[in-house]
């Protein structure tokens, strides 16, 4: 029996035909790669909601079923593994980070309340060009000396043309 495109979106029946014909060949094919059993059990159930959502995309004259079944599987574990790794990758940013308790929100919250007028000024200067408003932040704000504000914004200190060479920054 054939995948009927249109209707294994809007026949139960159908589309349990095609679940059971073919989870043991998806799920055979998730467990030679991935090792974790609830993982496999996900992913299939991942991988046969995709086809429902996409099962209008299958072209008999391009393959059987189980290559098309196959190629959804393929892209379903690659979008949990690049999930993964980005949660991998955030936890290894966060690891090591304490976490606030009371006192410090407390403190942070007063620091936030000090800056308030400086904040007010950023957005002031929100308008001026990049290095005019560069300069000014460094200067006014960061109360950086000029000469300082120019090694920060990389342009030569004393070039006399400071907010002008720091508009081609």
């Amino acid at each position: 029996m054939r995948l009927i495109r249109g209707k294994l979106a809007t026949d139960p029946v159908a589309f349990e035909a095609f679940y059971r014909r073919h989870i043991d060949a998806v799920t055979r094919f998730l467990a030679r790669r991935v090792d974790d059993p609830h993982t496999v059990a996900d992913l299939a159930a991942d991988v046969f909601l995709a086809v429902f959502d996409s099962a209008h995309t299958y072209r008999p004259g391009k393959g059987s079923e189980i290559a098309w079944l196959y190629g959804v599987a393929r892209n379903t574990l690659s979008a949990e593994r690049r999930r993964a790794l980005r949660e991998s990758q955030l936890t290894h940013r966060v690891s090591g980070r304490r976490p606030l308790d009371g006192d410090d929100v407390s403190r942070l919250e007063e620091q936030i309340d000090a800056e308030r007028p400086v904040r007010a000024a950023f957005e002031a200067m929100a308008g001026l060009p990049d290095g005019e408003r560069a300069v000014l932040e460094l200067v006014v704000l960061g109360q950086l000396t000029p000469s300082e504000a120019a090694v920060a914004l990389g342009i030569r200190p004393g070039t006399g043309g400071g907010v002008a060479a720091a508009d081609r920054v």
